[in-house]
């Protein structure tokens, strides 16, 4: 039996050297900028795991299509995979959580995100929580949060932007600007292609969704939009524009829809 304690701990040991635990004083706050390099990560099951949540998150259609119905990847909101600093990054995020959620009023953890991100964003149902894919989003985004303290919060600065816009958003003038600098990826009728994500209509995330909030949008928008010239609106631009783009219907979240998760064969662990 003390054999047995010893071979526990060490693994975990290992595991939390792994993702940046080590027995080091972790970094108040790391940069909130990175790369992933699959060839940095852990070998073994651990670095295969975070390396099959990036893919998940990279080609998210390819791999989970029964889970979606907007016809999206994740990177669509979380640029380069969630590396970029006011590109929806994920880096730090796994120590904000367990989190308060004032949506659902109770604690939440990576998971229940996760699962939000596929209801709303999304417009589908989420992975089961003890599903390899699930775990494995997880595994990816706690291994970019690695060095950050619990309960630490990134900078302001490297979050979606947040800003008011110098006069009320011009929804007519954001239907120029869309015409000129953003039908050629998304399409004139918003619909997307293979390439670029849906902003409206019936393959694009719902009402509930984080985007679908105007501020959201246009601090998104205006740091990564147009993607071939990403930073070069001004902040009245982003609000016009998305302001235009979010004047178009949308999928409406059914509240009454049910979540539930087929059984899965469990063992002892």
């Amino acid at each position: 039996m003390r054999r047995v304690l010893f071979i526990a701990a060490a693994a975990l040991a290992s595991l939390l050297a792994a993702c940046g635990g080590g027995g080091q004083p972790a970094q108040q706050q790391p940069a909130a900028q990175s790369t992933f390099d699959p060839q940095a990560v852990p070998t073994g099951h651990v670095g295969d795991l975070i390396r099959y949540g990036h893919e998940l998150i990279v080609n998210t259609r390819a791999h989970l299509k029964p889970y979606l119905t907007a016809n999206m990847d994740c990177q669509a909101c979380h640029v380069n995979a969630g590396t970029k600093a006011r590109g929806g990054t994920f880096v730090g995020i796994a120590a904000q959580f367990p989190q308060w959620n004032t949506r659902s009023k109770r604690v939440i953890s990576l998971q229940d995100r996760l699962a939000e991100c596929f209801l709303y964003s999304m417009n589908g149902r989420p992975p089961a929580y003890n599903s390899r894919e699930m775990e494995a989003m997880v595994a990816y985004i706690t291994y970019l949060s690695r060095g950050f303290k619990l309960g630490s919060k990134p900078d302001p600065a490297v979050r979606i932007a947040h800003f008011d816009p110098p006069a009320s958003p011009d929804p007519k003038h954001g239907a120029q600007l869309y015409a000129q600098k953003c039908s050629a990826c998304h399409g004139a009728n918003g619909a997307g292609s293979a390439a670029f994500p849906p902003l409206w209509g019936a393959t694009s995330f719902n009402g509930g969704a984080g985007m679908h909030r105007l501020w959201t949008m246009a601090g998104f928008v205006r740091y990564n939009m147009p993607q071939n010239a990403p930073g070069t609106l001004s902040d009245q631009e982003a609000y016009d524009v998305s302001a235009y783009v979010l004047s178009h219907s949308r999928p409406k979240f059914d509240k009454t829809k049910a979540v539930a998760f087929p059984p899965l064969d469990a063992g002892y662990f």
